[in-house]
């Protein structure tokens, strides 16, 4: 359990120490989810002195429960779906087809707020680290990989202060490495592992990203 994402991140940061303590850091750039991948970064970036910037993907979530990420879309219009739980809960093409074009919508404004136009950060033969506050079905971190990959990098390194024990092997296949604190089997949400679990607003992003 975390007081909040700031503890998190600075936990999370001590063992990204760890991690990198025979490397060099010069390489290495920090890939920050929207939106608490961007708190528990802001800590990891003062931490280790890695500058940081914003990776944005949007959660695509179901019909009738819309904390459960049934996929997810990012930049250049990537989408990953969970198949399993599309199939589960009986999700139609025509929803599917109508919420991606919904979410690419808000997907342009918020990397036009975000980054003021900006594009990513050169990535090629860089060690990029993905950034989240935690992975529970791994949506908006699979999409996150797939972008990044496109842009030949060293290596994919996700860091997450808490990852669900049942994705854990799924995101070592798609990941070069997994850092990570806690990964419980029991896991319903990220926010249980979270004293203060509060929204974080756009303004808040902004003046990380500044």
């Amino acid at each position: 359990m975390f007081k909040d994402r700031i503890e998190a991140g600075q936990k999370l940061a001590e063992r990204l120490k760890e991690e990198f303590s025979s490397q060099n850091l010069g390489e290495v750039l920090l890939l920050a989810v929207p939106r608490g991948g961007i708190v528990v970064g802001s800590q990891i970036s003062k931490a280790l002195g890695i500058k940081i910037d914003c990776l944005v993907v949007k959660k695509i979530p179901s019909l009738g429960n819309p904390e459960l990420a049934i996929g997810a879309i990012g930049e250049g219009g990537v989408v990953v779906w969970e198949k399993e739980i599309c199939e589960r809960l009986k999700v139609s093409i025509e929803y599917q087809q109508k919420i991606v074009k919904d979410k690419l919508t808000e997907l342009e404004d918020k990397m036009n707020f975000f980054r003021e136009g900006r594009s990513l950060p050169d990535l090629k033969g860089k060690t990029v680290i993905i950034i989240d506050d935690g992975v529970a079905t791994g949506a908006t971190v699979k999409v996150s990989v797939a972008i990044v990959e496109n842009f030949s990098p060293k290596e994919v390194i996700l860091a997450v202060p808490v990852i669900a024990k049942e994705k854990l092997e799924e995101m070592k296949e798609k990941f070069d490495r997994v850092v990570y604190l806690e990964a419980p089997e029991l896991f319903i949400n990220v926010g249980q592992f979270y004293e203060n679990f509060s929204p974080i607003s756009d303004e808040q992003i902004k003046k990380v990203l500044k």
